[in-house]
């Protein structure tokens, strides 16, 4: 199971790491921490240190209820940030977290090396199109509605059906138009009840039957620190039991803020598994 990041096939069967880095001021966990170029590079550096294969970079907030964001001011915040991050490190595979395809147009001409859309085309109806042209990997997420909204979109027939169903028909889309590298993310924290979350990691295994590799993206979510009645700043213990979960079920990519404690995880399921 591999993935080509520009002429570089990286081998999924063993997991990788996907350091975040949010450029945005309402992040849920680190809005506005990184003001400047020093704190960027360092933090980049340090997450590259600590194991990341694919550095994720954001620039409009996702987190439920977060304000909109012109396309113009998203282009704003996270170019310049993409130039830096490509200039600084030669080497690096940079994930744009965007739902917009001038966006990803861009942050790829730039030297970027994936799109990572929460939306999975259907924000942008010009987004598959533009990827494919691209010849990038393509994160599809699985969300109903949009961030202002998707917490109005929790009602399910039956959740790991439904998604494994949304799954099916965006695949069949991106095929169709001619993306070869898809990775799928079943959405944590986006339109689904806490209940619904925990039920969704306990079933992730099911979704290995797409045959695709699976990220998961768990990262100090409100499923973790509202069970624990706790806060984001202190939900890295809880994110490190879940991670493990979701790598004994299959995940192959695990989204994360805190890198070095994640690839032990990676580490320890590795061995676990030989």
């Amino acid at each position: 199971m591999t993935i080509n990041c520009k002429g570089e096939l990286i081998d999924l069967s063993s997991p990788k790491v996907m350091g975040i880095l949010n450029t945005t001021p309402d992040s849920f966990y680190d809005g506005g921490k990184y003001k400047n170029e020093k704190e960027i590079l360092s933090h980049v550096e340090k997450m590259l240190i600590d194991g990341a294969t694919f550095i994720d970079v954001g620039a409009y907030s996702s987190r439920p209820g977060a304000d909109h964001v012109s396309e113009a001011e998203e282009m704003k915040r996270i170019l310049p940030i993409v130039e830096l991050l490509i200039t600084n490190f030669a080497t690096i595979n940079l994930s744009i977290d965007t739902f917009r395809s001038n966006v990803a147009k861009a942050c790829i001409a730039s030297g970027a090396s994936i799109i990572n859309d929460i939306s999975a085309g259907l924000m942008d109806y010009n987004m598959l199109k533009t990827v494919s042209s691209l010849k990038v990997p393509y994160v599809m997420m699985h969300m109903k509605g949009t961030p202002q909204n998707m917490m109005q979109h929790t009602n399910y027939e039956n959740l790991i059906t439904d998604i494994t169903y949304y799954f099916s028909e965006r695949i069949e889309v991106a095929r169709a138009q001619g993306i070869n590298d898809i990775i799928i993310d079943p959405g944590f924290g986006f339109s689904k009840t806490l209940e619904q979350n925990y039920e969704l990691l306990n079933s992730l295994e099911i979704l290995n039957s797409i045959n695709l590799p699976i990220l998961a993206g768990l990262s100090r979510k409100s499923m973790i620190y509202k069970l624990l009645k706790t806060d984001a700043k202190k939900a890295l213990n809880g994110t490190t039991a879940l991670n493990m979960i979701a790598l004994n079920k299959g995940a192959k990519i695990l989204r994360v803020h805190d890198v070095k404690e994640t690839m032990e995880c990676v580490n320890l399921a590795n061995q676990l598994q030989q």
